[in-house]
C-alpha cells in the first residue's frame, strides 16, 4: 500500500534517527549531555507513524518517538539544543534531556512519568471533537504502561465517548527490566482494547510500511468520526532502556543481539527501497553524509552555547504576567 510515500524517504530517516542515536549515546558516555533514550531496533515504529500523519494532527510521545518531530520539520538545532539545556533550548532547560517538544510541530513533551501521557492525549482527542476539528490525536505507551492505572482510565474514556485518538503500545517487549510475560497474562496487548470496546490491531512494527499503513487506517479511521483505535506495534529493544540502564544484569544480550540480524528495521526499509527503480545508493549514502555533517556542525555549536538566562525561570508560567511575578522579576533583576 504505502501510498504516494517514498520507502526511499522512510528509509532515509530511520537510517537519520540512528544516526542521531548513535551520537547522542556517545555524548552521554563522555559526560558532554546527561541522558538519552535510543530507539535502536524500534525505528520503523517512530518513522511508519510519522509519515502517516497529517501536519493538524497531535503527538502525545513516550520515551523513544521524538523524531516524528523532525520528520515535521522541526529545526535539527532546536531539537538537539533541548539535550544540552542551553540557551536555544525551548523550554529553558528545565526538562531533562531526551523530553523534546514543539508547539510548532503539534507534539508535547513526555513526563517521565509512565502511562500519564495516555489520558492526556484521550483528553485531546475530547477537546478537538468539541471544537469541531478534524484532526486525529496519537498517544504512545510502551507495554509495561498498559499495566498502570492511567491506561485503564483512558481506554475507558476513549470508548465510552469514541474520541478521535489513536493509542499506540509500542511493545518492545521490556518493561525497563520486566519482560511482558512477568507483567500481563495478556501478551497479545492489542486484545484488551475489546475490554473498552473499540478495534484493537496488531502490525509488525519492525516493517516501516506495514507500520505506516496500519497507522493511516487508525487515523483516517479517527478523522471520520468512528471513534479510537488500540494499535500494538510489536517491536524489540535491542539496546538499554536508557543510558541509566544496564540490560546485561536482566537479560541474555547474545539473544537480543542474534534477534536483530533478522529483524533490523533499517536492513528492511533498505530492502524494500531497493525494488524502487529510482532508488541510487551512492544519492542515499550522499544523503546521509551530508546529515552526518549537518549534525556534527550542529552539536559543536550548541556546545558553545551558554545557559538559559536566568530571567527565563518566570517565562511563561502565564500567559498574562500577574503583578506578584513582575515584582518578582524586578527583584531578580535587581
Amino acid at each position: 500500500m504505502c501510498g504516494g510515500v517514498s520507502v526511499i524517504d522512510m528509509a532515509f530517516e530511520i537510517a537519520r534517527l540512528r544516526r542521531l542515536d548513535e551520537r547522542m549515546i556517545a555524548l552521554q558516555r563522555q559526560g558532554r549531555i546527561g541522558f538519552h533514550g535510543s530507539a535502536l531496533g524500534e525505528e520503523a515504529c517512530i518513522i511508519g507513524t510519522a509519515f502517516a500523519l497529517q501536519p493538524e494532527d497531535w503527538v502525545f510521545p513516550a520515551l523513544r518517538q521524538g523524531a516524528i518531530m523532525l520528520h515535521r520539520d522541526f529545526p535539527l538545532d532546536l531539537y538537539l539544543a533541548q539535550s544540552f539545556g542551553c540557551e536555544l533550548d525551548a523550554t529553558h532547560g528545565r526538562q531533562m534531556p531526551c523530553h523534546q517538544s514543539g508547539r510548532s510541530v503539534n507534539q508535547v513533551s513526555w513526563s517521565s512519568c509512565i502511562g500519564n501521557q495516555i489520558p492526556q492525549a484521550v483528553g485531546a482527542a475530547f477537546a478537538a471533537r468539541a471544537q469541531g476539528d478534524t484532526r486525529a490525536i496519537v498517544g504512545f505507551m510502551g507495554d509495561g504502561a498498559t499495566s498502570e492505572a492511567d491506561f485503564h482510565y483512558a481506554m475507558t474514556f476513549a470508548g465510552v465517548w469514541k474520541v478521535p485518538v489513536v493509542l499506540v503500545c509500542q511493545n518492545n517487549q521490556w518493561a525497563i527490566s520486566e519482560p511482558v510475560s512477568s507483567q500481563t497474562l495478556v501478551t497479545e496487548i492489542y486484545k484488551k482494547a475489546e475490554a473498552y470496546g473499540f478495534p484493537g490491531v496488531r502490525c509488525n512494527g519492525q516493517d516501516v510500511v506495514e507500520v505506516h499503513d496500519t497507522m493511516k487506517i487508525a487515523l483516517d479511521r479517527a478523522r471520520a468520526g468512528k471513534g479510537p483505535t488500540f494499535v500494538e506495534l510489536l517491536t524489540f529493544r535491542v539496546g538499554a532502556h536508557s543510558t541509566s540502564d544496564d540490560p546485561s544484569v536482566y537479560r541474555d544480550e547474545a539473544a537480543a543481539k542474534l534477534w536483530f540480524v533478522d529483524n533490523d528495521p533499517l536492513t528492511l526499509a533498505l530492502a524494500r527501497a531497493r525494488k524502487v527503480k529510482k532508488f541510487d545508493q551512492k544519492a542515499f549514502d550522499a544523503r546521509l553524509a551530508e546529515f552526518d555533517r549537518e549534525l556534527m556542525s550542529t552539536l559543536e555549536r550548541l556546545e558553545k552555547l551558554a545557559p538559559p538566562a536566568l530571567s527565563t525561570m518566570l517565562d511563561d508560567v502565564y500567559s498574562d504576567e500577574p503583578w506578584h511575578l513582575a515584582e518578582q522579576r524586578e527583584e531578580l533583576a535587581r
